[in-house]
């Protein structure tokens, strides 16, 4: 293998760039963009910083968020702190700083569109506006709205959310989530250098109703959207069918990030997980012990055993979690609730937040932890129900 091509600019493409570039291959990285804006917050969580301490230990802006507000129809709002702070970018200067690493490391930076991708023999030939680049080895981080049909995951329209929001000129030093009555999702305001990211998620409603739910919020909290930038993105959110038979690798190329609909059905987190399936990729990219024909193999088994199997559990959770009732009200009210009244189920959430319990460990958590108080054994009761045993995917 001479030449890798990274067909994406995002985290994961840059991230895979500067990794396969780091090892010696020769790696051109192509996208039509590079760095640009996303509606996201861009939380970085202690799980992704301490794992990729680069994240933290750099001159781009950013900022670090220590407390969090989460409300919820009839239950109120509770502030919560962070044991571990978020570390917050604009995804532009998230995305320039990752393709400056990935340039010092020897890849090379692409500004075209690439328009089809077609089998060359045993390597590709990438059609772009001007002109064909021929690569031994495709990895593919083109995101959710991936053109290239023949490459990546393959979904259906219930195996997506929508995100939008605006950039609001203003400032605040803390985080606020709302939850909202009859929605799979939720809305976010993040502080981020000089403006606020102020957005919504969701599933199973168009992106024109959560958008009307999003300015009332706004209105409501005195935020004023008239003037500030919006935009718009689709997400993956893979059911269990879907994360079943998720086409993440082929012959001669490997999927990362949204690409591969790696991305927390709950949450609708993508950024820590594009950093790591663009790592884990080029890990296997580079293992020569790896025949070209059992790459594709490695690489799912490698993804599924790292995080894959705990976003498969956050897929059978998500409807329960945000539509489900508990004693007469919403799982989000009850939680709100509890952050309240329950010093451990407090501990629980700010691991959740911080990236280091995951969905698998979660039941056994509460299980075994929260049976102090009557609070706490209603609440263990509650969450037993909503994280039965799932089946395996």
């Amino acid at each position: 293998m001479k030449k890798v091509a990274v067909l994406g600019g995002g985290p994961a493409g840059a991230l895979a760039a500067e990794r396969l570039a780091q090892g010696g291959l020769d790696t051109i990285l192509i996208d039509e963009k590079l760095a640009w804006e996303k509606p996201c917050g861009g939380g970085l969580t202690y799980k992704a910083y301490t794992q990729y301490p680069f994240l933290m230990e750099n001159e781009a802006p950013k900022k670090l968020v220590t407390e969090t507000y989460l409300a919820a129809p009839k239950a109120g709002r509770v502030k919560m702190a962070l044991t571990h702070p978020l570390v917050i970018y604009s995804r532009f200067d998230l995305n320039h700083l990752l393709l400056q690493r990935a340039e010092c490391a020897g890849a090379q930076l692409e500004k075209v569109r690439v328009t089809g991708i077609n089998r060359k023999g045993k390597g590709w030939a990438l059609s772009t506006r001007q002109g064909t680049i021929d690569a031994d080895y495709c990895v593919v981080a083109t995101g959710a709205r991936n053109p290239l049909r023949e490459v990546g995951t393959e979904w259906t329209a219930s195996d997506t959310m929508y995100a939008l929001g605006y950039y609001v000129p203003s400032q605040q030093m803390h985080i606020d989530i709302q939850f909202l009555a009859g929605l799979e999702g939720y809305i976010w305001v993040f502080p981020r250098c000089g403006h606020l990211s102020v957005g919504i998620c969701g599933k199973g409603e168009s992106a024109q109703a959560l958008r009307a739910r999003l300015e009332r919020y706004m209105a409501d909290h005195g935020i004023p959207w008239q003037g500030a930038s919006f935009y718009a993105h689709m997400l993956p959110a893979l059911d269990k069918k879907s994360w079943r038979n998720n086409r993440i690798a082929g012959e001669g190329w490997m999927a990362v990030g949204d690409a591969g609909g790696l991305v927390d059905p709950i949450t609708g987190e993508g950024l820590y997980y594009a950093l790591r399936s663009g790592d884990l990729a080029s890990r296997i990219v580079l293992d020569s012990s790896h025949a070209p024909e059992a790459k594709p193999a490695a690489y799912r088994a490698l993804i599924e055993h790292d995080f894959a199997r705990d976003l498969y559990l956050g897929s059978l959770i998500a409807r329960r979690l945000f539509l489900g009732s508990f004693l007469f009200s919403s799982v989000p009210a009850r939680m709100v609730q509890f952050i309240q009244r329950s010093p451990r189920f407090r501990e629980l959430m700010q691991d959740l937040f911080a990236g280091t319990q995951n969905y698998e460990g979660l039941r056994d958590r509460l299980l075994k932890n929260l049976n102090g108080t009557l609070q706490e054994v209603l609440l263990s009761f509650c969450f037993r129900r909503m994280l039965a045993e799932p089946s395996k995917p």
